[in-house]
């Protein structure tokens, strides 16, 4: 704690003393804009006194989404809760933004065409529900050239993407998983599908107007068999209300074109809370189904295709907290290997019985398997991200510069300090003259 020096003057001396810091640094900004007024009408450059410079604190913050390029350890990209997408080309070591001309920061979902690395989809808004507040976004957005340009393709309405699936061979169809805005009915909600690279869009899954997508699944041996996870949910400033009639698993055969609400024998019944789905790479008769429940169970498997179920595990830490959590992933190579998402990180290596508590991450969202490699997965958490190559036994934290601060405020000192709290970490501060992008001098308090 760092203690302050009166230098002898009295509480009115210094009262004086703020009150022409205050006066001076008004003026001083008031002539910055009569300069820049007077510069722009005799068409010269506009001077740079009053931009904003980065501060920092450089010790990261939640990220909502990760997608790398399959079989390539040097390439991801990484979707920020409110920060932009970044990209690295060197395997996590440096990081660049690349989405700064979106009119969004919100990235809730990202995915790399596996025909043709140049092909990223990026699906915005905040899919991580948590609070009313929540960043929404503005649909979908397409790269052509691996980030460096972005073309905004429709879906405007949409609120929240959590999921973005495209097809293995053809680049062209693309389906997005919408949440909605969830914070009013509304038709904007279920799963999208386009057959020309965005140009056209079609609703093929709709429930209601309360209910979105929470989940999607491709089958990898034969991509015609999508398979759904639905979430009707209401979000108020005073609570969130997951659950109800809405909620279910569905299945397609045929592309996207027909869904079938799944109600095999050994599934929960309604009403069920936020669901997600994932089907084995390596077997297309294993699936799984992730359930917010109430006292029924937490995590289903199907061995025959969806046809029949049962629960395998009834942990309660592995639907805890499910608006904010709620993610599983089968691996590449292991049908009985699963992970899951929560305020905790969970790892099953016997199809789901019995599940070991893991340290990859803290408060944990996204999950990347590359379908090359099953010892390379990528975890997003409110920290940051965690990359592997070798399955865990070693990882990379990353943390980039980004953080949703909720305050900000200034002291009185020459020069002054700067003051604020992040959403999962303490109360910091820091000199307002150090160096951009720096973050000099940022600690946390214990806040």
């Amino acid at each position: 704690m760092t203690s302050r020096v009166t230098l002898g003057l009295t509480p009115y001396n210094q009262r004086m003393r703020s009150s022409r810091l205050r006066l001076a640094i008004l003026f001083l900004g008031l002539l910055a804009v009569s300069d820049s007024v007077t510069a722009q009408r005799r068409g010269g450059a506009q001077p740079d006194g009053l931009a904003f410079r980065f501060l920092g604190p450089v010790v990261g913050n939640r990220v909502a989404s990760i997608a790398g390029v399959p079989g390539d350890p040097s390439i991801y990209y990484a979707g920020a809760a409110s920060g932009g997408i970044w990209k690295t080309t060197d395997g996590g070591g440096r990081w660049q933004p690349v989405s700064d001309s979106m009119p969004v920061t919100a990235i809730g979902a990202l995915a790399v065409a596996p025909s043709d690395a140049g092909i990223v989809w990026a699906g915005t808004g905040e899919a991580w529900a948590i609070r009313d507040s929540d960043v929404i976004g503005d649909g979908v957005y397409k790269s052509m050239d691996a980030g460096k340009t972005w073309v905004h393709m429709g879906l405007d309405d949409t609120g929240r993407i959590g999921r973005i699936l495209i097809h293995p061979t053809n680049p062209d169809i693309v389906f997005a998983c919408a949440i909605g805005r969830i914070t009013a009915p509304q038709q904007e909600r279920g799963v999208f599908r386009t057959t020309d690279g965005g140009q056209h869009w079609e609703r093929v899954l709709f429930v209601d107007e309360n209910t979105g997508c929470s989940g999607l699944s491709m089958d990898a041996k034969n991509p015609r068999t999508i398979w759904a996870g639905t979430w009707q949910v209401e979000m108020h400033p005073w609570a969130m209300l997951s659950g109800g009639a809405g909620s279910g698993v569905y299945v397609s055969r045929d592309g996207g074109s027909k869904w079938t609400k799944v109600d095999a024998a050994g599934l929960p019944k309604s009403p069920l809370g936020k669901i997600d789905v994932a089907v084995a790479p390596t077997d297309s008769n294993r699936v799984y189904a992730l359930i917010q429940t109430k006292d029924q169970g937490s995590v289903w498997r199907s061995d025959d295709g969806g046809s029949s179920w049962r629960v395998v595990n009834w942990s309660r830490e592995l639907i805890g907290r499910a608006g904010y959590y709620v993610h599983l992933a089968v691996s590449p190579a292991n049908e009985d290997e699963i992970l899951i998402s929560n305020s905790s990180f969970f790892q099953s290596v016997d199809g789901g019985q019995t599940f070991r508590s893991v340290n990859w991450g803290g408060d944990n969202h996204d999950i990347w398997w590359d379908p090359k490699d099953a010892d390379r997965f990528a975890i997003t958490h409110d920290a940051g991200i965690t990359l592997t190559t070798q399955h865990g036994r070693s990882d990379r934290r990353v943390q980039l510069p980004i953080g949703q601060m909720y305050h900000v405020t200034v002291d009185n000192q020459v020069p002054y300090y700067v003051y604020s709290n992040m959403q999962d970490d303490g109360t910091m501060r820091g000199q307002a003259i150090a160096a951009e992008g720096a973050g000099a001098g940022y600690n946390g308090s214990g806040n």
